[in-house]
């Protein structure tokens, strides 16, 4: 998901979603996908950006990754079990993380135009 501002109204910002197919772990069949490509916020405020996965398998780690520009690698946020696995590592207390067993929905509280990037959610399968 991208976060970007809009030039003519500096306190708006906005968010653009894309996924991953990070692990090659996967199999086929396994997917996951945004479900907005756009999020739209303002600073102090909080935002919530949703992927969508499908998968047969028992146990799925789901990831969050921001990514700033193309001279730098993505930055990881946060994983979160679901699916017969439990645990989370969410190292930033201004990120928080929902699951189901279809969906992984990060939370950005507090934001800032700092939070400009480009947001990623992906699936590890077990």
């Amino acid at each position: 998901m991208r976060l970007f501002v809009c030039p003519d109204l500096m306190d708006n910002v906005h968010l653009m979603a894309s996924f991953s197919p990070l692990f090659p772990g996967l199999i086929t069949g396994d997917s996951i996908s945004a479900d907005q490509h756009e999020v739209s916020g303002r600073e102090g405020e909080s935002v919530t950006l949703t992927c969508t996965y499908n998968t047969s398998s028992s146990g799925v780690y789901l990831y969050w990754y921001k990514h700033h520009s193309e001279l730098q690698a993505p930055q990881f946020i946060l994983w979160k079990g679901e699916k017969g696995i439990s645990g989370e590592y969410i190292p930033d207390k201004r990120y928080k993380s929902q699951t189901s067993d279809s969906s992984t929905e990060l939370t950005i509280s507090r934001l800032t135009l700092a939070d400009t990037a480009l947001y990623y959610c992906a699936l590890e399968t077990q």
